[in-house]
This record gives structure tokens, sequence and C-alpha cells, in this order.
């Protein structure tokens, strides 16, 4: 699929910013649409069903926070945060709404265009996968076997707990797209108590050890600090 094929909604009030995110794109041969509120966002989003869309936070009329979750009601497309918010409960927040990926601004040209590639390849990829996991999810010399419920490094099973397993399963369906702490704790234990993000940090030293990753090594699971962690794509 060529990239001109790619439509990307860029809803953000800065004109400075909208012309420099349609110049950029469109050097690039995305077809962009352009939004200056929230229920201008969403007006174009449920007409023109773009692929990508790149959201402002900070809009006059509504928190960007309404439209992710406008989005999420009726689509999957993925969605990636621009924030001069650059504390981590406003990125935390955007990410457990649904967004994808955040971008805080200042940002760079190239920056900009690899989150953009990484999401669409991300939204192919778990079009392709369908949400039933299946198959085999392959990174570096790492491969998971979701049917045989199965963890190699170079051919060779690593034992995993039951609960290590799940977290790395979780990682692997979102490759690529960070999770937040909360998200994860809910998606294995069904829910959260204050000793929680402890229990999964503790998981995590350990599937970490079992992988052979050093810490600071991040060949396979990037931890983003104070905000959850992000499986590197396959």
């Amino acid at each position: 699929m060529s990239n001109n094929k790619y439509k990307v909604l860029v809803v953000e009030d800065e004109s400075n910013i909208r012309s420099f995110m349609r110049t950029i794109l469109e050097a690039n041969e995305y077809q962009v649409l352009l939004a200056g509120t929230c229920r201008q966002g969403e007006m174009m989003f449920t007409s023109h069903q773009p692929d990508l869309v790149i959201l402002d936070l900070g809009l006059p009329d509504r928190d960007g926070l309404e439209f992710i979750s406008f989005a999420r009601h009726t689509s999957a497309v993925p969605v990636i945060v621009l924030s001069a918010r650059a504390n981590e409960s406003d990125k935390v927040e955007a990410l457990d709404q649904g967004a994808n990926d955040y971008i805080t601004k200042p940002f760079g040209t190239a920056e900009l265009l690899a989150r953009v590639r990484a999401a669409l390849r991300n939204s192919r990829h778990s079009q392709e996968m369908g949400a039933v996991p299946g198959g085999k999810f392959i990174l570096k010399d790492m491969e998971i076997d979701y049917d045989r419920r199965l963890v190699l490094i170079g051919g060779r099973e690593v034992k995993l707990t039951q609960t290590e397993y799940n977290i790395v399963t979780i990682l692997s369906e979102h490759a690529g797209k960070v999770m937040t702490y909360a998200a994860i704790i809910q998606a294995v234990w069904g829910n959260a108590d204050s000793g929680s993000i402890k229990k999964l940090q503790v998981n995590m030293a350990n599937i970490r050890k079992k992988l052979a990753e050093k810490p600071g090594d991040n060949r396979y699971i990037v931890n983003e600090l104070g905000v959850g962690y992000r499986m590197h794509e396959g």
C-alpha cells in the first residue's frame, strides 16, 4: 500500500503548527486533512474516515481527550497525541483513553514521521492479525507462540510463570505502543490495589532476567519511566 493512500487528520488549533505539519506530511505523500477545533475534528473524522489522527490536547472548544473517547466509540484508528503538557499524568490519561502514542512539543520532523509510520504499521498489523491471538510474534531472536503459550529465545524455551507470560503477551499484542501500568495491571490481574505497580515491576524484572535483558538494554521491552512499558515491534 503506498503512502498517498493514507489520510492523516491533524486536529490542532495553532495555525503555524498546522501548516508545518501539512508541509511535512504532504512532502511525504500523505493526504492531509486539517481541523482547528475538537468539534471540527469530530465532523471531519466522521465524514472522511482518516487512517490516522494527530491530535493536540489543548483545543479551544474542548479538551482533546474528549476527541479520543469520541473516536474510540466507533473506531480503532491510531491516534497520536501532540502535547505541550510534558507532565506524566496527561500522557498516562491520553494513553488510557485509547491514544496510541504521544509526542511532546517541540518535536522534530524525523521523529514525527517515524511515529506516524509506526502507528500506521501497527494498525495494519493488528488488522491482519485480527483481534484473536493466534500464530506467532517474532522480535529479533525472540518468538512467542500464542497457540502453545511458549516464549522462545534463539529457539530455546524461556520458562515463564503464567503471570509473566500474560504480561509478555499483552505487550506483544500492542507492540510499538506504550502500555500504561494501569492498562497492563487491568489486563493481567483485573484490578488495581496499592501494591499493583510494585507487583508489576517485580514481574517485569524477572521477565527481563529470563529474557537475558540487562538493565538499560531495552532489546525487547522499553520502560517508559513513570508511564508504562512498550515492546518493540516485531
